[in-house]
């Protein structure tokens, strides 16, 4: 079990183990093959930016995943994952700012628990699905929610720059069913729910996604948010927020401002 960053360097995006930030790998499927052999070696201190700590080629996204959720949407529990995407460049990393579209009158926070693949995945079966997993992080899946509803679609409401918070920091090791999961905005909680409360567990999500798609080393799988998605405004500091018993929270800190 460990905790790592993806930073920025010279050379290019590395990955550090976040205690003391020493050089571990150059791209997730290196430090995947290094946590699984256990054989993680740290090289000397980077001293870089933050990065959100998934290299993606894709994010796949699941809607309607916790039950209370569906609920306040007013809509029916599907009867197998509701898969849309993100693409790449709505990717922020922890301390960025979302930026308020002016095309849009109501956006939405969505905290989620998100996986990072550290390894090729095509067609797994469920049991066997974690395997590929590098682990796990927070992202804030932020919805234009007018221009979703108005539109019935995902990819424009959920698309914009800026609307993929994702990080701070990675933990490897961890069992993703076994996780809480909150969001606060200015302080008042908004969100909150145990991860295994979710409708398709991780396993099946994953599964289910690689069925569909090739799952690469650095892609993202946002797993869903719980009930109480809510507005945000300019000047708004939100936090998405993962627990686990043995481990210190992660925390992703992004504020809110419209854009000029």
């Amino acid at each position: 079990m460990g905790t790592y960053a993806r930073l920025s360097s010279p050379e290019g995006p590395v990955w550090v183990r976040a205690l003391d930030r020493a050089l571990v790998a150059r791209s997730a499927s290196e430090l995947y093959d290094k946590v699984r052999s256990d054989t993680v070696v740290a090289g000397a201190p980077v001293v870089g930016d933050l990065l959100a700590p998934a290299e993606p080629t894709k994010i796949v996204c699941v809607g309607l995943n916790y039950l209370h959720h569906a609920r306040e949407m007013n809509k029916a529990v599907p009867d197998e994952p509701l898969l849309f995407l993100k693409p790449p460049s709505s990717l922020l990393p922890p301390g960025g700012v979302i930026e308020l579209p002016p095309s849009s009158n109501l956006v939405h926070h969505e905290g989620e628990l998100a996986v990072v693949m550290g390894a090729r995945a095509r067609k797994m079966d469920p049991t066997d699905a974690l395997a590929c997993v590098l682990g796990v992080t927070c992202l804030n899946d932020v919805t234009a929610r007018d221009i979703q509803r108005r539109e019935g679609r995902y990819t424009r409401g959920k698309g914009f720059d800026t609307f993929a918070p994702c990080g701070p920091l990675l933990w490897t090791g961890v069992d993703p069913h076994a996780l809480h999961v909150s969001t606060h905005v200015n302080g008042a909680l908004r969100q909150e729910s145990e991860t295994s409360d979710m409708i398709f567990s991780v396993s099946e999500v994953l599964s289910f996604v690689s069925h569909i798609m090739t799952l690469e080393p650095g892609d993202i799988v946002t797993t869903g948010t719980p009930s109480g998605v809510g507005p945000l405004v300019d000047g708004d500091e939100v936090i998405v927020t993962l627990r686990h018993p043995d481990r210190a929270p992660l925390e992703l800190t992004n504020r809110v401002r419209a854009a000029s």
